[in-house]
């Protein structure tokens, strides 16, 4: 078993990793959390060692990694001061502002003979996973087009920023979401094409992009907005025999919101009116459309692979240059905001 020190006790650590990590208990034990604040606006876990003191981390030399959930601009300092303290980290994304800082990090913990990786947990969303098997499939045909939107309506998030930050851009809060999806299954585009606007003005937040990256073919078009009163479908793919179309994003994080955690049985699960609708001509020209159910999503698979990785030797599920690669895409698009 691993003892886990978690650095960041907001709504990252409490509803994307420890609901998750909690549901491994023989592979993980959270004995550690710590904020500079000591203020309590979770639940308290059990046994857990709640803390303002990082020496209680760094001294500690029963912890096997620490998870770095602060804001998104300490990542980096953070992460560093936790591979210069000798422990093991996992950095919740985006991993770094700039991909000089990623390789800095990689090359630290080279060094140091320590594991670092970014969290990417979206790669085990339900409705990206499907999207995966029906490709897989081959019902489609050749691939042509893939479309991935992240879309919402809350206005009142740029409309309350009054200057223009690239950390907290919106390019780098949710395409690094959408964007290592695609790289972990695509790879390294051929070439790609950025749109990334400030659709309130220059000097605003930026809060809306379109990236459109080419494998040979197949283009894939990865967009997200926040003015979006009705969203664009999560994904849709075009083949030369047919299409897939998947309205409803993962359940996972509607489920945490409303406090619905992972112990449940049905948590994350898709109901039928939200499965994705396949549509596609078979060999002999028959038209066929039918519904397709959701493969089920699961946070946990990465905490799953980084114990496989810490206590076997697996390769790591998110593999470095996988991890360059997207912040360098971040760091080209959000150019045109600066």
């Amino acid at each position: 078993m691993l003892n886990v020190a978690y650095i960041g006790n907001g709504k990252s650590a409490n509803r994307y990793h420890l609901p998750f990590i909690l549901q491994l208990p023989d592979q993980f034990h959270v004995k550690t959390i710590y904020s500079p604040s000591g203020r309590m606006r979770w639940q308290p876990i059990d046994g857990v060692h709640y803390t303002t003191d990082l020496n209680d981390i760094y001294g500690d030399d029963s912890i096997d990694l620490v998870v770095v959930t602060t804001p998104s601009r300490y990542h980096y300092t953070t992460a560093k001061d936790v591979l210069e303290h000798g422990k093991n980290v996992l950095v919740e994304k985006p991993f770094t502002e700039t991909s000089a800082q990623a390789r800095e990090l990689f090359a630290l913990a080279h060094e140091r003979g320590l594991f670092i990786q970014c969290y990417q947990n979206r790669r085990f969303d339900s409705d990206w996973l499907t999207v995966q098997k029906v490709i897989e499939s081959g019902v489609l045909g050749d691939l042509f087009e893939v479309e991935s939107n992240y879309d919402y309506y809350r206005p009142y998030v740029p409309e309350q920023a009054t200057s223009f930050s690239r950390i907290d851009s919106f390019l780098y809060g949710h395409g690094c979401h959408t964007l290592d999806q695609i790289l972990s299954y695509f790879g390294c585009p051929d070439r790609t094409h950025y749109d990334v606007r400030q659709l309130l003005g220059p000097g605003r937040m930026n809060d809306y992009f379109d990236i459109d990256m080419y494998y040979g073919r197949v283009k894939v078009r990865v967009a997200s907005s926040y003015f979006r009163v009705q969203a664009r479908p999560s994904f849709v793919v075009y083949g030369q025999r047919g299409v897939f179309t998947k309205a409803a994003m993962d359940r996972q994080e509607v489920d945490l919101k409303h406090f619905y955690m992972p112990d449940h049985d049905d948590f994350g699960l898709d109901q039928p009116e939200d499965y994705g609708t396949l549509a596609y001509y078979d060999d002999d020209d028959q038209y066929h459309e039918e519904k397709v159910p959701t493969v089920k999503g699961d946070y946990s698979r990465v905490y799953a692979g980084i114990y496989a990785t810490l206590t076997q030797g697996a390769d790591k599920g998110v593999r470095d240059e996988e991890t360059i690669q997207q912040i360098e895409m971040l760091e080209t698009g959000i150019k045109q905001c600066e």
